[in-house]
Formats: structure tokens, C-alpha cells, sequence
């Protein structure tokens, strides 16, 4: 049996992870914020995602443009994400009518830009490796020329 000391440590030692990990995300949506906000669209940061919320992590609005961000900050070679998010990103895409990302960055990395539809179905997870990400993303300046094209 633990001693109390030990239980302590530990919880809080695993509270230190998730709440860097938390961090870490949230920094990397702010940061993906300021580049959208830059280019001339006001953003918002969705209250609660990543809390079982269907609605990405952010929402980017320009004229008629409009566009979801699931933001991940994940340094490894491939990007999981759990199976029931996914889903709920897909219904909240079909019902919004908004055009969904899942925004990736690696440490030190360029941002990633991959549609739902090009994640793979696993058995309790959808992924994407880092190759077939970088083929598949238009990258943060091929999505601000194409929604421009959409609506000049």
C-alpha cells in the first residue's frame, strides 16, 4: 500500500504532465490565432474544446470565408486522435457547413493542414502519419490563397 506522501507525489506529478501538455496545446492555438489574425480574420477560440465539445479549437471568419482549426501540438511521426472527436468534428462540419482542419505542428515544425477526410479509420482512433500530412496540406499560405480565390 502507498503511503499518502507517495500518493501526493504522484498525482501531482501526473497533474504537472497534463497541465504542461494543456499548455503546450494552448500555445500552439494561440499562436495559430495570431497568423489567421494577421491575414485579416478574426478569430475565436473555442470555450471548452477538446472537453468532448464537437466544435473545433478555433473558428476563423473573413467575409464569407469561414474555417475550423482542431489544433494539435504533437511532436512524433504520425498524429492519432481519438475516434470519438473525429466524429464529432465530422458531424459539427456537416452541420456548420464550415470547412474543418486539423492543424498539426510539430516542435519547431510548419503547421500542418489536414481535412477529415484524409485521416484513417482505426479501431479506436483516427491518424495520419507526418509524410502523408505534409503531402495533403496546403500549408497556413495555401489555405489563405485558396479561401482568397473562393471569394474575390
Amino acid at each position: 500500500m502507498q503511503s499518502a506522501e507517495n500518493l501526493i507525489k504522484h498525482s501531482a506529478r501526473r497533474w504537472s504532465v497534463a497541465f504542461h501538455a494543456y499548455r503546450k496545446g494552448s500555445r500552439a492555438e494561440h499562436e495559430l490565432m495570431d497568423k489567421f489574425m494577421e491575414a485579416g480574420f478574426l478569430v475565436i477560440r473555442a470555450a471548452g474544446s477538446g472537453s468532448g465539445s464537437p466544435c473545433p479549437d478555433l473558428l476563423a471568419f473573413r467575409r464569407t470565408e469561414q474555417l475550423g482549426f482542431e489544433c494539435k501540438a504533437v511532436n512524433s511521426g504520425s498524429l492519432q486522435l481519438r475516434k470519438e472527436q473525429v466524429e464529432h468534428l465530422k458531424i459539427w462540419e456537416e452541420r456548420s457547413s464550415i470547412t474543418t482542419y486539423v492543424a498539426w505542428r510539430q516542435s519547431g515544425g510548419e503547421w500542418l493542414f489536414v481535412r477529415l477526410q484524409f485521416l484513417h479509420e482505426n479501431a479506436k482512433s483516427y491518424a495520419i502519419s507526418a509524410k502523408e500530412a505534409k503531402r495533403s496540406s496546403p500549408g497556413i499560405e495555401g489555405i489563405l490563397r485558396m479561401e482568397g480565390k473562393a471569394n474575390s
